[in-house]
Parts: structure tokens; C-alpha cells; sequence
């Protein structure tokens, strides 16, 4: 009989049926929703707030701003919840990724509150799936970080806490960074980086940083932020997430190339969706 021999990098899974479904969960909804973007099935927010609108006239819609709002406040309170009424002080693991999560959604809601600026809408039948989705992963990372200590289950032998904080670290400021470029778009911007669309006049071709390379930089950097929760935490749960995230951003990264490309005339073939040079 062939032993299964587990990662030395990954703690090994807890007693939880839930984690295990989640994991399955998380991993399968994310890479499925990926798919469905590079088959031009979008969630409506950002630029494809309008997608398939004339198919459901019932639809509900609100602000892009009160959208992303509902997206990110659940996750945020998640993580505050975990630090302020279960805090495991001994474990400076779960302290770091309940902060790291933390962090992360605070972040995206200050940057929602003083960063971002909003042209367009959400459609709530997409806004509360991903809220639930960010809510649920939140709370069950850090879940399955608390059963690691109440189960003494013993550390991987790799251990990868502090290559996971720089990986955050980088990809909380590069996520920032571009963020903070695609807020001055709209401000200054060549005439011919003007979307040939009426319905898209306020999108410009972004400039600047990694946007010469690629769509998306802000979820590459993303995906290394995540990576990096991931590595802080080393459970299964996490890189189950983060793979499923990596998936769904790849998807959604080609599905804005291919929008930039329908709208732009000029717009340079050269740049890829979220890989330098390769994807």
C-alpha cells in the first residue's frame, strides 16, 4: 500500500467537515467564476456593470461605490471580530492572519471611501454572491487557523510565516499603488486613450507603473497579497482560496483585456492581462 506523504510546507487538515467543504467550496466557485469570465459571462461590477442589463429588467442596481461597500464591509468585520473577541495571543500565526485579513478589507475600504471614483454601478444580484463569498473565506481562514491551536496540530516543518508578511507586504502596496493610478485616469489622459464608446467615455487606457505591461496590474498584486496570506497561514484552506482567486482574476484579467481591445483603437496589443510578457 502507497502512504499519502502531505506537503512539509502546509499544516495538515483539521478535523472539520466544514473546513474540507469549504476548501472544496471556495476552490471550485473561484475557478468556476473564472471560467465563466473568459466565456464572456461576467459579474457585473467596474466595467461590465452594464452586462446582460437588458436581459433582467427587474434587476437592482446601486452606486458603485455603495456596491463595493457591501462587498468589502462583511470580510472587514470578520477579521475586527476575530482580534478584538478572539484573540489568540500565544499564537503570533493567527494573530498575523487575522490581521493580515484585516488589513487587506480595511484597506480595500478606505480606498472605496477616498481613493476610487465610480462612473458606473453594481447590479446587487453581484454584489451580495461576492460579499458572501469575501465574508465566508474570511471567517473560515481564520477558523481553520484557530482549529491548528484548539486541535495541537503540530507546525509544517517548512515554515513560511515571514516570507508571507513581504509577499503581503508587496502586494497590499502594489495593489495600492495601481489603484491609486487608475483614480487619476479620468483626470488626465490623451485624447486617443478615449474609449470610442459613449456608454465608456469616462474609461482611458491606463498609464504608468505595470499598466505598460499589463490590464490588471492591481490584481497581480492582488494574487501575491493573497499568496502571502496564504504562506503566513500555511493551512489548507487558504491556498485552497487563493488558488480558486487566482483562477477567477486570471479569467476576469483576460475578459478586461478583451474589452479594452473592443474599445480602443489604439489601444496596444503588446500589453497582456496579468502576467508580464506571458498571460
Amino acid at each position: 500500500m502507497v502512504s499519502m506523504v502531505w506537503p512539509t510546507f502546509v499544516f495538515p487538515p483539521p478535523s472539520s467537515v466544514f473546513v474540507t467543504a469549504m476548501s472544496v467550496i471556495s476552490f471550485t466557485g473561484l475557478a468556476n467564476a473564472g471560467i465563466s469570465e473568459v466565456r464572456g459571462k461576467h459579474l457585473q461590477y467596474s466595467k461590465f456593470w452594464k452586462y446582460n442589463s437588458g436581459e433582467s429588467r427587474s434587476q437592482i442596481h446601486v452606486s458603485g461605490r455603495r456596491g463595493m461597500q457591501i462587498i468589502y464591509t462583511p470580510a472587514f468585520l470578520a477579521g475586527l471580530t476575530s482580534l478584538v473577541f478572539f484573540p489568540q495571543y500565544h499564537d503570533i500565526r493567527y494573530l498575523l492572519v487575522s490581521s493580515a485579513l484585516t488589513i487587506h478589507f480595511l484597506k480595500r475600504l478606505l480606498e472605496v471611501q477616498f481613493v476610487h471614483k465610480y462612473s458606473g454601478g453594481m447590479a446587487l444580484d453581484s454584489a451580495v454572491p461576492i460579499s458572501l463569498s469575501y465574508f465566508m473565506s474570511t471567517a473560515t481562514m481564520i477558523y481553520a487557523q484557530h482549529l491548528t491551536i484548539t486541535q495541537g496540530i503540530l507546525e509544517p516543518p517548512i515554515d513560511l510565516k515571514f516570507p508571507g508578511i513581504l509577499l503581503f507586504l508587496l502586494g497590499i502596496s502594489g495593489n495600492f499603488y495601481h489603484h491609486y493610478l487608475l483614480s487619476t485616469m479620468r483626470s488626465s489622459s490623451s485624447p486617443q486613450s478615449h474609449s470610442k464608446s459613449n456608454d465608456d467615455k469616462d474609461y482611458k487606457i491606463p498609464r504608468g507603473g505595470l499598466f505598460e505591461l499589463v490590464v490588471c496590474p492591481h490584481y497581480l498584486f492582488e494574487i501575491i497579497g493573497f499568496i502571502g496570506v496564504s504562506c503566513i497561514s500555511q493551512t489548507l484552506y487558504a491556498f485552497s482560496f487563493t488558488v480558486g482567486t487566482v483562477f477567477y482574476l486570471i479569467g476576469r484579467s483576460y475578459a478586461t483585456r478583451r474589452w479594452y481591445l473592443s474599445k480602443f483603437k489604439h489601444f496596444p496589443h503588446s500589453v497582456k492581462a496579468i502576467i508580464p510578457y506571458l498571460l
